[in-house]
């Protein structure tokens, strides 16, 4: 892996939606970039049994996941002609209808923003330590296993 500054994707609760705008309004600017694929995982209000997820905790072995996702970074940028990706994971409590995850992937034209957004959803899902436990209306809970 490089020297490169390991940047923390965490943040705590939900991402919100003032803080998606304004990085997507942040490039702007940027008039190199034709193409922005975005990702949003929002907390499902799945029924499980005769239950609902009212929310999903979610927590990380952090410093191992943000090595590995300098690794998915610095992979992703050998791949695909990027100007720029940003990605953002929550920890903590994410009620039912809120974000979880945002991924962001921007280039010069849509295929490789697209292609690359993708293939980082399914690497973070495939290799980063992030566990859910979903909170059922009653507090009751069980761990979330991704599919």
């Amino acid at each position: 892996m490089s020297d490169k500054k390991v940047k923390n994707i965490f943040v705590q609760g939900p991402i919100s939606p003032a803080f998606i705008a304004e990085s997507i309004s942040r490039h702007s600017t940027k008039t190199a970039i034709g193409g922005h694929s975005i990702f949003m995982g929002q907390v499902r209000r799945d029924e499980v049994g005769d239950k609902f997820v009212e929310a999903i905790s979610y927590i990380a072995f952090e410093e191992l996941a943000l090595e590995k996702m300098q690794q998915i970074r610095e992979d992703i940028f050998e791949k695909y002609p990027l100007h720029c990706m940003h990605v953002h994971h929550s920890l903590g409590m994410v009620g039912a209808g809120e974000i979880c995850l945002f991924v962001f992937s921007s280039s010069s034209h849509r295929e490789a923003a697209i292609a690359a957004c993708t293939e980082i959803v399914e690497r973070i899902k495939a290799e980063l330590p992030i566990w859910g436990k979903e909170i059922f209306e009653d507090q009751s809970h069980q761990w979330k296993e991704n599919k």
